[in-house]
């Protein structure tokens, strides 16, 4: 494969180098007290009274996940969204005179949600769900504030190392440690995101702008998109921040106004890709806090979509890259790079959902339901994330997708179910949460990989040059951060952005089950309390137990997946006589009317093995919302952290915390199987009363599993991976018995298996 040169060229200013110098730590009550001082006084402590300069090495490391040092500044026309595509409905939007600060005053509402979000807090975690996000506080999320220099030493904190020129770090981890911190309500975490949120706000520039960037001529607003997420989760979770915080970013939001107005807004594509997300806390604040801002919201959100790119347009039939971009023109894959980065792709397909709701243009709904179609597709994996090493390929099971994309994708599809409705967002999400995720998470949550493949027998150190189209030797090992950095500091966002959109706001006065998992939620309705506690051990058992109390009478909604058959799906209440049950055909939605008092719902959802047929004559083995692959066995072995970019170990003066390792995994059993797809048998616990492992996601933690018949084919190695799977499906021995298990536990792993008839086999 070729590599576009111009994604590889060298800029000064690099900053992934490290120091040996620690931040002190930040005092949260001088800080607190400091700022609303300075709130009060109308004043600001200024970025440019801060002494400390970003460190400026250069380095020729390419940027493998998103925005990175090496990136060419200026952007290809190709990429700008009037120099390409129009949409087939341009946006209408009725402009009246300007208001007295100047800004126009666009449409000023949004359509409503399918379904409204609940604030942050108001969702728990409970059983098997909770203990991934304790493992997550205890693992590298909770504690990258206290050693990880691209959060402990980042700039945007007064110190001094980054790995990009965007300073992209500590905005990725505030965006996932504030619901963090929130859903598990942990003092720690909260005091960590407390600090950070108040050096930041104490350091607004004079003129309104957050961040380290002191030389305007630098100053790029995508880096801005993942801390407006976490801030307006915060002031869900915490109004008190909210004299200090609200201000703090309307003042920004002037700033970005005008860098918009001048063209200045994006030395990088990133932003243009992503301007979604910021629209989305716009959005918000306007739901929340208009302040008489209603202008300046509208019309920087017209702004960011005439700036960004061009979506709609892209999820049309002359203009979407249905193949593998392999087997396509350089110039054309780098012209579409925007579009075709897999984070990128993962994030934009929210974008005609948040369009939508300013503008109402309906053929922007109709795009995001495109995208998503041709996007999974063309160029998804099975485990539910795309498939993009960093750019897009076909369909291959050995092509990577990145962590980032796993987790960008499941917030994408939540936001989907939230804003349109359709049962299919939702399905989706749930397959991201429970397999393409976790898969990629060492089950400690110490270690992570920067890329898996859906046919991963071993990880360890490859030849990725003839390999991935660009991610380097080591991506798709287990470590601290075995390529660039992103994944590091953005996973965290994973689990709690799920949990916080499971529960949902349904009309005027109902409550809805969204995404299925062991979750609680406390909340009003006109007034009056009410509370919902799943107990369930979805999705490793389809049975949902709900235990409620209300003080008022209200409709409650479940979301039956499209995989489970709505007739043999049996819901009761209160113990009561089970009934087929019967859910809304576009949003799966069932209801149950909830009386005064106590309740119990049961929900039991009916499953079996489902095999998709994949590229090659290949297929993947399904049961519920679980994906299955095969065991392989496998022993670890524990290494020092690597350094993503020089791939040696840290200074023995870093103070890597002792839980965290670099992990080589070999394989303990045969991996390359050709299986019979008519031998496919489930099999599930035949005990009831105990509970499920912790943790959950490890090779032998769920109980369920998926035997079948199978034989050894001739399955050579390619660049240290295994090879295409290969046409000639000839046994070389006997049948034998394999075992399948969830593929999320499945470090390693074979989940596209060739296929053959062994009916005449004993």
């Amino acid at each position: 494969m070729k590599q576009v040169e111009t994604f590889l060229a060298a800029q000064d200013g690099s900053l992934h180098a490290r120091t040996g110098e620690r931040r002190g730590t930040w005092r949260r009550s001088t800080a607190r007290g400091l700022l609303l001082i300075a709130a009060l006084l109308g004043g600001r402590l200024m970025w440019d009274q801060w002494d400390q300069r970003v460190n400026t090495q250069s380095s020729t490391y390419k940027s493998p996940c998103s925005p990175g040092a090496d990136e060419p500044a200026a952007v290809p026309a190709s990429l700008r969204a009037s120099s390409k595509w129009t949409t087939s409905e341009d946006t209408q939007l009725a402009a009246v005179a300007p208001h007295s600060s100047g800004h126009m005053a666009l449409k000023t509402s949004l359509l409503p949600y399918a379904f409204q979000p609940l604030p942050l807090g108001s969702i728990k975690p409970l059983g098997w769900l909770n203990n991934e996000m304790l493992l997550s506080a205890s693992g590298l999320a909770g504690n990258e504030y206290t050693f990880y220099d691209f959060v402990h030493d980042s700039s945007w904190l007064g110190g001094s190392t980054e790995y990009s020129t965007l300073n992209e770090g500590f905005p990725y981890w505030f965006n996932g440690l504030v619901p963090l911190a929130y859903s598990l309500d942990d003092a720690t975490l909260k005091a960590q995101v407390d600090d950070a949120v108040t050096y930041v706000i104490l350091h607004q520039q004079a003129d309104g702008w957050l961040g380290p960037e002191t030389d305007s001529s630098t100053r790029d607003i995508w880096g801005r998109y993942p801390l407006f997420l976490g801030l307006t989760q915060l002031l869900e979770a915490n109004t008190t921040y909210a004299p200090t915080v609200v201000p703090a970013m309307y003042k920004y939001i002037d700033v970005m106004y005008s860098l918009l107005q001048n063209g200045t807004a994006f030395t990088q594509v990133w932003g243009q890709a992503r301007y979604a997300d910021m629209i989305m806390s716009l959005q918000w604040l306007f739901e929340n806090y208009p302040r008489n801002n209603s202008a300046i919201l509208f019309d920087s959100m017209n702004m960011l979509m005439q700036h960004g790119l061009d979506w709609a347009g892209y999820f049309t039939q002359s203009n979407y890259l249905f193949a593998d971009l392999d087997t396509i023109n350089i110039d054309t894959t780098t012209a579409d790079f925007g579009f075709v980065h897999g984070v990128n792709a993962g994030q934009g397909l929210k974008t005609g959902a948040v369009n939508y709701r300013f503008t109402g243009n309906q053929s922007e709904i109709q795009s995001a339901r495109t995208g998503v179609n041709w996007t999974f597709t063309y160029h998804g994996a099975a485990s539910g994330t795309i498939l993009g090493d960093e750019r897009e390929s076909g369909l291959s099971p050995v092509r990577g997708s990145e962590l980032c994309t796993a987790v960008e994708t499941m917030f994408s599809l939540s936001y989907l179910y939230h804003a349109i409705g359709d049962r299919e967002f939702a399905d989706r999400c749930e397959l991201a949460a429970f397999n393409a995720m976790p898969v990629m998470l060492t089950p400690d949550h110490w270690a992570h990989q920067y890329v898996a493949q859906p046919n991963q027998p071993f990880s360890h150190a490859v030849d990725s040059a003839g390999l991935f189209w660009n991610v380097n030797d080591y991506g798709q090992t287990y470590g601290l951060e075995p390529d660039y950095p992103c994944c590091t500091v953005n996973h965290p966002q994973g689990y709690p952005k799920f949990l916080s959109a499971s529960y949902v706001r349904v009309g005027l006065n109902g409550l809805g089950h969204a995404l299925l998992g062991p979750a609680s939620v406390s909340t009003t309705l006109n007034g009056s309390a009410v509370t919902i506690s799943c107990d369930t051990d979805y999705p490793f058992v389809n049975t949902l137990v709900y235990s409620i109390n209300a003080t008022v009478p209200f409709p409650f909604y479940i979301r039956v997946p499209g995989w489970s058959s709505p007739s043999a799906s049996l819901v009761s209440v209160n113990s009561g006589p089970s009934a087929s049950s019967s859910p809304d055909p576009s949003t799966g939605m069932v209801s149950v009317d909830i009386p005064v008092g106590a309740s119990q719902v049961t929900l039991m959802l009916a499953a079996n093995v489902r095999v998709e047929q994949r590229a090659n004559s290949t297929i993947a083995v399904h049961y519920g919302a679980l994906l299955y692959a095969l065991d392989v066995g496998q022993v670890m072995q524990a290494g020092p952290p690597l350094s993503y970019n020089t791939h040696t170990p840290f200074a023995t003066s870093y103070p890597i915390p002792p839980e965290a390792h670099d992990y080589t995994i070999n394989n303990t059993l045969p991996w390359n199987i050709a299986i019979d797809p008519s031998t496919l048998v489930y099999q599930a616990s035949n005990d009831s009363s105990s509970s499920l492992a912790n943790p959950i996601w490890a090779p032998e933690g769920p109980p369920n599993s998926i035997t079948a018949k199978g034989c050894q084919i001739d399955w050579p190695l390619d660049h240290g991976v295994p090879a295409p799977v290969p046409g000639n499906r000839t046994c070389l021995g006997a049948a034998m018995s394999v075992v399948l298990r969830p593929y999320g536990s499945m470090k390693i792993h074979m989940a596209e298996f060739p296929t053959v008839d062994l009916s005449e086999t004993p």
